[in-house]
């Protein structure tokens, strides 16, 4: 009786610990939901805390991008953990976006190839884990995209990026106050690693 009741226990415990262990993986998370903008032809996701946790344990055998232009780098900072900034886009200086308010951006025509360099300098190939992250999920979703049309197989979004989304309702409506590195207490910076850093040709 004293044996079964033990064996009992030790099941109960390892159930539980699997249980956890998997709420805790990149692949917990219903994804489903996302909205259409944040979804990739990859369908692999990771929330800021997680692709930090991976980062963690795994700096040397994955490539960590942020694909937000220099100057948002520049300005409100970025994650301390990053291998490296390759915008998707650039800022156009020279031209309005009078529906969205603000300067138009210039797509990097070179982001691919300047990906494939940061994963040479690593000595890592196109089907180790590429973790993106952006402002909010949006870019690096359309960026995973790019990179999986060129042979990039194991390309992960940040879904919450680095700002996080907009709250919706109450006081802070329309600021990005929701999730997202920074409002998540993750390790960031205002002090930039001139290597890090993406020069406009």
């Amino acid at each position: 009786m004293i044996k079964y009741s033990l064996k009992n226990v030790f099941t109960t415990f390892m159930l539980i610990t699997m249980v956890v262990a998997f709420s805790n993986s990149a692949f917990a998370e219903d994804w489903s939901k996302l909205s259409k903008k944040k979804q990739t032809t990859l369908g692999l996701y990771m929330t800021s805390t997680q692709a930090y946790d991976y980062m963690m344990k795994n700096m040397d055998k994955a490539l960590f991008i942020d694909v937000r232009t220099p100057s948002e780098l520049n300005y409100l900072g970025a994650a301390s953990v990053m291998d490296a900034n390759v915008p998707t886009d650039t800022m156009d200086a020279s031209a309005w976006d009078d529906k969205k308010n603000r300067y138009k951006r210039r797509h990097n025509e070179n982001f691919v190839a300047d990906i494939d360099a940061r994963l040479k300098e690593k000595g890592l190939k196109k089907t180790d884990t590429v973790i993106l992250m952006c402002r909010s999920g949006k870019r690096s979703a359309k960026a995973v995209n790019v990179l999986a049309k060129h042979g990039y197989t194991n390309v992960y979004s940040v879904v919450d990026g680095y700002e996080g989304d907009k709250v919706k309702k109450g006081k802070n409506k329309g600021k990005r106050m929701k999730n997202g590195w920074k409002n998540a207490g993750l390790p960031w910076t205002y002090s930039m690693d001139k290597d890090m850093m993406y020069f406009v040709r």
